[in-house]
């Protein structure tokens, strides 16, 4: 704690020059987000919700309306109830971040954790809602719990899920309400080290689904819904390699599973089962795989399912009618309107209706909602984003590809109208390339101060993400990782090439993509005027070989499982910390850390950051360390302002590395 307290004073003091153009941008961050700001609605059956961040507020408070949103005004109306306000939970705290925010089937309870440090420990807290004087929290509290939940059918239990020192969830739990948590029952154990478990309910409300998985295998067991006590059936034992999800759809034949898997289909198809004899013998094709799109996952309504998937790199969704024997016909896209832009479903808690919310953006296009008719595709507008001083005439989202050996990697650049891509403007490039994640073209109020500015803004959709498909993340795993590196350093060399100032690309990423920014840093040192590593893995290699830290045994089907001979070269060949570069020619360094931070271990950019400026103590002024000593996670401070300050640090230390043209 000494040597972080150091680097944090030495950060510090080194970037106070800044301290003027950091309070400059986040000024101009502040501007574009609206004082007060409210959602669409989502209707249940009884009351609608939405939430609303009001002025001078980080944070966005759960309301519920009887009549939907609230009025023109954007303030409630009288009979509209808050539900929770997380600033009023925080405390001293200076973080706060829900895991859960589950309203019951009744709409009598709320259950909500809370995590008040950053490292994702959360306690779980139930509700009352219709508490005489507003809503009051109960006495059931359960101290240690993770992501997922789900009610019974009945609103008289919960289920959740327990993570161990190591923080892999292992256990799902069963608590009644008003009972001592003490007598709280162990649904599902996972001893398995390399499997998490997640629970949540199926949108029908009548099935709880337990889903254990590694990276490449998985197993799902349910529990009657409506019979909570009843211990959990597995719907098919899992087999290397199987990977598969269910969701329960309600036929005029009898209760069904929808099951998306990837058995004898790389990129993924669809079955139905029997709800009452699910195994594999059972499963029946209802959607075919298309090798040129990725099935991801599938939504259930009563008379209708919407799918959702990824063609050439882009995010949509896929609705079809459900016919009373179980078949899924006449599709109808739902698309993005906007160049270079995503779709995906909103929130969606009504089970008995035509219509689905969507919400589509790109990176210069704030959000829009709309409520699609599931027949026949017809749009009715609900609501913009409000981005205050912002026209997105001013800015342009364009997709290039780049040929990297047989393959083409997609990149997606931003910009504003007038400044030119001849070259002349300098470019912060963004990576990640892990996990089968895609980073979607999500509208940030933040990055337009920095476009503001005459800079370029790019992502690299490299190998080792989802862009490309299932495929794309098989290319750039395990033995193939380097893909990852080579695709993002050739991005660079063809934005320098045609675009951008080659001499003025600075490079971000966070996690597994500071571990990017750590292997092209060593790799491609010349191509950078500056990195960003933000809690980079680039400590992976002995990471990986400590099965005890979080984040180690379910994630050797990721890197690779360095007990093993050759994949231990696998890793040594590109891990950050075990590939020092020479000294001299380094280009300059911005790394981040958490004390609380459970997914990089403080001391992986810690030791990486001394090894570097052990090798080269000429440069080592170069090298800034910003380590979150307090509260703080993974991806920074929480809260709407605190979060635009922490942008503002990244901008101002990129910003200065451009210089001048």
């Amino acid at each position: 704690m000494a040597q972080l307290a150091a680097e944090r004073a030495c950060y510090d003091a080194a970037s106070s020059h800044l301290h003027s153009l950091i309070d400059d941008l986040t000024r101009g961050m502040a501007a574009r987000v609206p004082d007060t700001d409210s959602s669409v609605s989502f209707r249940r059956l009884r009351f609608s919700y939405y939430k609303r961040t009001s002025s001078g507020s980080d944070y966005e408070q759960l309301w519920r309306g009887v009549d939907g949103a609230p009025s023109d005004s954007g303030a409630p109306s009288e009979e509209d109830l808050l539900v929770l306000d997380p600033e009023s939970l925080r405390g001293d705290s200076v973080y706060i971040e829900l895991g859960l925010s589950l309203v019951s089937p009744d709409e009598r309870l709320l259950a909500y954790s809370v995590d008040l440090t950053g490292d994702e420990v959360y306690e779980l807290r139930f509700r009352d809602l219709g508490a005489e004087g507003g809503p009051r929290d109960l006495d059931d509290l359960v101290p240690r719990t993770y992501y997922g939940g789900a009610w019974s059918a009945d609103s008289s239990t919960f289920f959740y899920t327990v993570h161990d020192e190591a923080y892999r969830p292992f256990q799902v739990w069963r608590h009644r309400l008003g009972t001592p948590v003490d007598d709280d029952v162990l649904v599902l154990s996972e001893d398995d080290e390399q499997y998490d478990l997640d629970v949540r309910s199926t949108r029908s409300g009548d099935v709880v689904v337990i889903h254990a998985a590694n990276r490449d295998t998985s197993e799902v067991w349910l529990v009657d819904a409506h019979n909570a006590d009843q211990a959990p059936r597995c719907v098919e034992p899992r087999r290397r390699r199987l990977e598969y999800a269910c969701e329960h759809v309600r036929t005029a034949a009898g209760d069904r599973l929808l099951i998306v898997t990837n058995d004898e289909a790389p990129e993924f198809h669809m079955m139905s089962a029997p709800l009452d004899a699910p195994g594999r013998s059972s499963w029946v094709e209802v959607l075919p795989e298309d090798p040129l799109e990725r099935l991801y996952d599938v939504t259930a309504f009563a008379g209708h399912v919407v799918t959702t998937l990824r063609r050439d790199a882009v995010l949509m969704a896929r609705a079809y009618r459900l016919t009373e024997t179980g078949e899924l016909v006449d599709p109808v896209d739902l698309t993005s309107t906007y160049d270079a832009g995503t779709l995906e479903l909103a929130e969606n808690e009504l089970f008995d209706t035509d219509e689905v919310v969507v919400v589509q953006q790109s990176y210069t296009s704030p959000r829009a909602w709309f409520a699609v008719n599931m027949s026949n595709g017809g749009r009715r507008h609900l609501k913009d984003q409000d981005v205050p001083a912002y026209d997105a005439d001013d800015y342009v989202s364009e997709r290039f590809h780049v040929a990297v050996g047989e393959v083409r990697v997609p990149v997606t650049v931003v910009r504003r109208r007038d400044t030119p891509l001849d070259g002349t403007a300098p470019c912060l490039l963004y990576g990640y390339g892990a996990y089968e994640a895609c980073f979607e073209p999500e509208f940030d109020p933040a990055l337009t101060v920095l476009l503001d500015r005459g800079a370029v803004w790019a992502q690299a959709h490299v190998r080792g993400g989802g862009e490309g498909g299932r495929r794309w993340w098989l290319d750039g795993h395990l033995a193939h990782k380097q893909n990852t590196f080579s695709d993002h350093v050739a991005v660079a060399d063809f934005l320098a090439d045609v675009l951008v100032d080659g001499s003025r690309i600075v490079t971000r990423g966070l996690s597994a993509g500071g571990m990017l920014q750590g292997g092209v840093f060593a790799q491609a040192p010349s191509r950078w005027r500056g990195v960003i590593a933000e809690v980079p893995a680039v400590d992976i290699l002995n990471s990986m070989l400590d099965p005890t830290i979080p984040l180690t045994a379910n994630e050797w089907d990721e890197w690779g499982d360095p007990r093993k001979p050759d994949e231990y070269q696998w890793i040594l060949g590109y891990s950050p910390y075990d590939n020092i570069p020479p000294a001299g020619g380094r280009p300059d360094l911005l790394v981040t850390g958490a004390v609380h931070d459970p997914r990089v271990m403080v001391w992986e950019p810690t030791k990486w950051v001394a090894a570097l400026r052990h090798s080269d103590p000429d440069w080592s002024p170069r090298c800034l360390y910003r380590v979150e000593l307090g509260e703080g996670a993974h991806s920074g401070p929480s809260g709407r302002y605190a979060h635009l300050r922490y942008e503002a640090e990244i901008y101002a230390w990129a910003l200065e590395r451009f210089g001048p043209a």
